[in-house]
């Protein structure tokens, strides 16, 4: 899939960068870029992309993303209707792979820090008790200048590279490209998706959206992304619907509706299609 390169700056005195963002939403454009990324969701609820995975983000998510691994976090439209005590926030640190050298990654002992940001290009999602070692460190980074902070981002690396709390998003491995228009086509896409995910969106309608015909539209779709359009807003849907049976505030018969979904049949066999489970059997789980 294109995405935008985005270009990421590092601090004074620092080798790379650390920051904590306090917004009113998460709205960046699907881009990428070479340093490997490490994000805290701290608080904020919405749609993650990241390479051709798409699943709900929380507070308290921790993501490892790899090197021009593409993503896209797009707080839930709530958060865009202009509510000041609703806020979104993450803490974030940027890393060059080139930070400790490349022959020093390519030491025996380190293969397993390598086979890790190999596998961060797909995407990771950091849980148990290994999530709340890493945020406790990166506070710590980013709360102190006198440390040695870089021996304190290795120590992060040795600890991920040897945790089995892990979980990668991406099928693959995708490729990008720096063309403009293909960033913004595609971000135009995204954002009309997921802001109108919960009603019929025909392939003319999102064909308009993009500027192709609906012809041209599905082909470039299936190319960039590796499915279809349907399947696409499908799984949009069923993250919102395993949102909701979470929170337990509907019936499930009623969350498909709330979804998108027409009907309980393509409702029942996108949602298993996605996640394994039926929606009944997904509900029993959590409630």
């Amino acid at each position: 899939m294109k995405a935008h390169l985005l270009k990421v700056s590092n601090q004074p005195l620092r080798s790379f960068s650390v920051r904590r963002d306090i917004v009113n939403y998460f709205f960046n454009k699907y881009h990428y870029h070479p340093e490997i990324e490490l994000l805290l969701i701290e608080k904020g609820t919405g749609t993650q992309f990241v390479g051709d995975s798409i699943q709900r983000f929380q507070d308290g998510d921790l993501l490892l993303i790899g090197s021009n691994c593409p993503h896209y976090l797009r707080s839930d439209n709530v958060y865009f209707q202009g509510d000041e005590n609703l806020k979104a926030s993450a803490l974030v640190i940027h890393f060059n792979p080139d930070l400790f050298g490349n022959s020093f990654l390519k030491l025996h002992e380190n293969r397993f820090i390598l086979q890790l940001l190999e596998e961060a290009r797909k995407g990771i999602r950091i849980q148990g008790i290994t999530k709340k070692q890493i945020i406790s460190r990166m506070n710590f980074i980013l709360d102190n200048e006198n440390e040695n902070l870089v021996l304190h981002l290795y120590q992060i690396l040795d600890l991920l590279s040897m945790s089995k709390e892990m979980e990668i998003l991406s099928m693959g491995i995708l490729e990008n490209s720096t063309s403009e228009k293909e960033t913004e086509r595609l971000n135009l896409i995204y954002n009309y998706s997921v802001k109108h995910f919960k009603r019929k969106i025909s392939i003319d309608e999102i064909a308009g959206v993009a500027h192709l015909s609906p012809l041209s539209f599905c082909r470039y779709f299936k190319t960039k992304t590796r499915k279809n359009y349907a399947s696409f807003l499908n799984e949009i849907r069923v993250e919102y619907a395993c949102k909701l049976i979470k929170e337990n505030q509907f019936l499930v018969t009623q969350i498909c509706y709330e979804s998108g979904f027409n009907n309980f049949t393509n409702f029942n066999k996108a949602f298993k299609k996605t996640t394994g489970k039926t929606p009944f059997q997904y509900a029993k789980e959590f409630n």
